[in-house]
């Protein structure tokens, strides 16, 4: 029956002589109770192993102060109710500021409250797509990004796209719009994604996808990776 919480429980109630003086119910509800934390444990690992997550990134660790970060907004997001409204994050800013690491850390949360994620820089989710097409398993890997609870869209508008790239990023939130939520994370603000989409009819269908329904974050500053080496570098030069 796959109850190994429930059987480690029951061991350990054996092996101490303290548990003899529980009642028969408490030493049931004990061992109930492991199995149910062993089996979200489980749910959580395998949830998260599936979100392919580029770095392990918890809401409890960002640091607001050096990019103007609103707190007040990002602690709302953290209680994942856009999740469950199938809204959408866009989070913009410079590299290096962190966008990645924020968009991480809020389907790291939705994961831990019972969702599904997946991560994907948008040049490999548009030749995942390109192979798809090429092997005839478009549609099966378009259904998986259909049911994903939250999908993170990284690196928007690196490049101008081309033509099937265009529609094949309509394609996916198009089945998203109402359903899921997406995360969009890009150094371009969104006033100038119309230039780096190119065309400007599906410009405005994509973007009337993500963007009216979506929580902003606008981060700004240096670097994070940038003024981190200075410290590593300050501190080994002061030893």
């Amino acid at each position: 029956m796959r109850m190994h919480g429930l059987f480690q429980a029951f061991r350990e109630q054996l092996d101490k002589p303290e548990y003899h003086e529980l009642s028969f119910e408490d030493r049931v509800g004990i061992m109930v109770d492991r199995e149910w934390t062993e089996r979200e444990t489980r749910r959580l690992t395998r949830r998260l192993q599936q979100a392919k997550l580029r770095e392990q990134a918890c809401i409890e660790d960002i640091n607001y102060r050096p990019r103007g970060l609103d707190r007040n907004l990002l602690q709302r997001l953290a209680t994942c109710r856009w999740v469950e409204a199938k809204q959408n994050v866009i989070i913009t800013g410079p590299t290096g500021v962190g966008k990645t690491f924020i968009a991480c850390s809020l389907v790291h949360k939705a994961c831990r409250m019972g969702h599904t994620g997946l991560y994907r820089r948008v040049p490999r989710l548009l030749h995942e797509l390109l192979m798809a097409r090429a092997d005839g398993s478009l549609t099966k890997v378009l259904a998986k990004l259909a049911k994903t609870n939250v999908l993170v869209i990284d690196d928007w508008g690196l490049s101008v796209l081309a033509d099937q790239e265009r529609r094949d990023l309509l394609e996916v939130l198009e089945d998203r719009v109402g359903e899921q939520s997406t995360i969009v994370a890009s150094q371009v603000p969104v006033k100038d994604w119309h230039a780096v989409i190119g065309e400007p009819t599906v410009a405005d269908a994509l973007l009337d996808r993500i963007v009216h329904n979506a929580h902003r974050l606008a981060l700004t500053g240096e670097s994070m990776r940038k003024k981190n080496s200075r410290l590593t570098e300050e501190k080994d030069s002061d030893s």
